[in-house]
């Protein structure tokens, strides 16, 4: 079989209610109740998300808050606080990572993902699946939604089949006759004027879209006709593109409650370092720029970073490292509520090769 006949195993994840989730997580005041991020409803300010409780009222994103404290009059009303939410984006990419180097983002809450080869060798796009979202359950606190198909329309849509938390997966055996069942505005490509006109001509679902000949659709729609006679038979050959080259491999953790317990802080480090050099061994990659970042219990953050002489991918490294790193914060003096050890200058462009290990002595950077 020739490599550009190989089915491939896509996965889209996509986080439930992200910019409103995370103001719940971060203040669990706010949990169970309708949370509106966005601009100020006394001016032109529009909603950016909504949480599941502020949806039930009719909230949704690109609404005028205006009309959305209307809707739901006890809805609370945040300022975004986008700072947070690349942090908390950046993290969860980076478990994506850990599973495939094929990661497309299409936002700081979603992105497609190639598994069909992978770093862990698992056969099984849905329990890639599975594995990812816990992780990020695990690791964020927050929950994610996933759509596994055989291409990037299929996965997208199944995406948002079982939200919030939700996983489904079509298979090829079953994707024809999901097609056809589909409404015709939840196609890839179809607008809203498009299926509006689509509608008048009767075109209503996937079925009706899949009568046409490719020859009255271009007459109709211009070049888009060739991509709706394609895209009903489920002939998506859009490859997930990445963006961008991995640049470090790490880990955090955000606390329920806050520390300021220095040796159990360094116990959780060593822990978090054996986890960081599993991924690392199992990746081939090894680096030597260990960085380690704490948030305090008011949210500020600091990062520590120390680079060695070689390249490394042992816990015991990481844990010396960042240790010794712990020791140009404050934690222990002040309560922390996140952790986190990464590594950069990685050796990936030079193919995994580890050099051979130089004793030098930590300097404070």
């Amino acid at each position: 079989m020739k490599p550009k006949d190989i089915q491939r195993k896509i996965i889209h994840v996509d986080m439930d209610a992200f910019y409103a989730s995370v103001e719940q997580r971060d203040f669990p005041e706010y949990k169970g109740k309708p949370v509106v991020v966005g601009g100020s409803p006394q001016g032109r300010g529009v909603v950016a998300a909504a949480s599941y409780e502020a949806r039930k009222y009719g909230i949704h994103s690109a609404m005028p808050a205006s009309r959305a404290i209307k809707l739901c009059p006890h809805a609370i009303i945040l300022k975004p606080r986008f700072d947070v939410y690349r942090e908390v984006s950046r993290q969860i990419r980076d478990i994506f990572f850990e599973y495939t180097d094929l990661v497309e983002p299409l936002s700081l809450d979603e992105a497609y993902l190639d598994v069909t080869e992978n770093h862990i060798n698992l056969p099984s796009a849905t329990l890639i699946a599975i594995k990812i979202k816990k992780r990020i359950k695990e690791e964020t606190a927050l929950t994610a939604s996933a759509g596994v198909s055989s291409n990037k329309f299929l996965a997208k849509i199944a995406s948002d089949l079982d939200k919030p938390d939700g996983l489904s997966v079509i298979t090829p055996e079953e994707a024809e006759a999901f097609i056809e069942k589909l409404p015709i505005g939840r196609f890839f490509g179809v607008g809203k004027a498009t299926q509006v006109k689509m509608e008048l001509l009767g075109i209503k679902n996937g079925e009706d879209l899949k009568s046409w000949d490719e020859v009255d659709l271009v007459k109709q729609f211009g070049k888009s006709g060739h991509h709706y006679y394609r895209i009903v038979r489920g002939n998506d050959t859009r490859r997930v593109k990445p963006n961008r080259i991995r640049k470090s491999i790490g880990k955090e953790r955000t606390f329920a409650d806050d520390v300021d317990d220095l040796d159990w802080i360094r116990v959780f480090l060593e822990q978090l370092s054996e986890k960081i050099a599993v991924t690392m061994k199992g990746m081939n990659a090894a680096g030597k720029t260990i960085t380690l970042k704490v948030r305090y219990k008011n949210f500020e953050t600091v990062t520590r970073s120390h680079t060695i002489g070689y390249y490394t991918n042992k816990a015991e490294d990481l844990a010396d490292v960042s240790k010794r790193l712990l020791l140009e914060t404050e934690a222990g003096a002040r309560e922390v509520r996140l952790l986190g050890i990464s590594v950069s200058t990685l050796n990936l462009a030079e193919g995994g090769i580890i050099g051979e290990q130089l004793e030098l002595p930590f300097r404070h950077q």
